[in-house]
């Protein structure tokens, strides 16, 4: 288990002394962010490997998703490359409910929707195409069933894997001319 550090913890570190990689979508991290915190998606973690290796020998590196999933399996393959890595214990969820601030940034070329919103939207419109096909054939209810089932284990497990996939999806994953100031940030840090 990798360390983790509280919402008020993180707020009272020295901004100098730390560096906070938010490894949300660039939706989600446009959306709302911990103040001064680098985005850097959780599939494209392993590009900049080797800077991030370099920046945490300077800085203490926070690792922030929005619930603390993404940043604890972030906070995991960091340790497997030797790297030092702190999780954000609830992510930008406990930031924004501690009452403490948040930065918005420019919305990317296309305006994406916070991976939440992606899967209430699709979970919704399997589901409906389950229910109008059963019209047709008993047997597309199972589409419906099958939604449902994953959404309760979703919920259990506090794993989306419906999220994991549309994460995948191009207009989820940045460019890779993105990564260039990321990587000049993490350089600089």
């Amino acid at each position: 288990m990798n360390p983790t550090l509280t919402a008020v913890e993180l707020s009272a570190k020295d901004a100098d002394a730390t560096l906070v990689i938010d490894v949300r979508g660039p939706g989600e991290f446009a959306a709302g962010h911990v103040p001064g915190a680098l985005n850097l998606p959780l599939d494209s973690l392993p590009q900049l490997l080797d800077d991030l290796r370099a920046a945490a020998s300077r800085r203490e590196l926070i690792v922030v998703c929005a619930a603390g999933m993404r940043s604890a399996n972030a906070c995991a393959q960091l340790a497997d490359a030797g790297v030092a890595a702190t999780g954000l214990d609830g992510g930008t969820d406990a930031w924004r409910a501690a009452g403490l601030p948040v930065e918005t940034a420019a919305q990317p070329e296309r305006n994406v929707w916070a991976m939440d919103r992606q899967v209430r939207f699709t979970a919704g419109s399997l589901v409906l195409a389950g229910l109008a096909g059963s019209l047709v054939t008993p047997w597309a209810a199972l589409l419906s069933a099958g939604i449902a089932g994953g959404l309760v284990y979703s919920g259990v497990s506090n794993t989306c894997g419906m999220a994991a996939m549309l994460g995948k999806l191009p207009f989820n994953r940045p460019r890779p001319a993105a990564l260039a100031p990321v990587r000049a940030a993490l350089q600089n840090a």
